[in-house]
Order: C-alpha cells, then sequence, then structure tokens
C-alpha cells in the first residue's frame, strides 16, 4: 500500500516520524464519521494501534515502524491548511502513534 511505500521510504532517509495526512483528525476508537460516540487517541503504541485493528494504516507498515522505530502523526488534512506546520512547531494535534 502507500502507506508501506511512505514508512519504507522514511526508513531510508532515516526519519524520526511519518506524517500521514487523512479525511479526519486523527485516530479514533471508531469510524467517527458513523460514529458521533467515538474518541480520538492522542498517542497510541504500535502494539495497541495493531491489536485494536483500527485500520488507520496496514499491519506492515505498523510493523515496519515499531521494527525501526518509526513514530506516525495521523492529521486532518481538512481542518486548517497550518495544521502540519502547527505540528511542526510543536503543537499538540492528531494522534502519534510509537
Amino acid at each position: 500500500t502507500t502507506d508501506t511505500g511512505a514508512v519504507l521510504r522514511g526508513i531510508e532517509i532515516g526519519a524520526d516520524i511519518v506524517f500521514k495526512a487523512t479525511k479526519v483528525d486523527g485516530v479514533y476508537t471508531d469510524d467517527p464519521m458513523k460514529n458521533p460516540d467515538a474518541t480520538r487517541y492522542d498517542s497510541l503504541s504500535f502494539d495497541e494501534a495493531i491489536e485494536k485493528n483500527l485500520q488507520i494504516m496496514d499491519t506492515a507498515a505498523f510493523a515496519l515502524c515499531r521494527e525501526h522505530k518509526l513514530e506516525i502523526c495521523v492529521f486532518s488534512m481538512l481542518e486548517d491548511p497550518k495544521t502540519l506546520s502547527n505540528i511542526l512547531k510543536g503543537e499538540s494535534l492528531g494522534t502519534i502513534i510509537g
């Protein structure tokens, strides 16, 4: 998948983190588009993300990130065009998996 390709490239360049822009502002307990009671995780371990089968990325991508200690930041690409810039400045937006 494109997730695995992005992770492989991150490993190749020695990145510390992979940024995944999505339609929602992080990883949730359930699909927030279908379940208004879904809650967002601020952070998760790789094992938790795989165990909970959250389907934000494929399992191979998670396994590669875990093996290479490459964090993942999942954030919304739709809310604010400055979201990625704000994350890079240290704001706590989205969900960090690591």
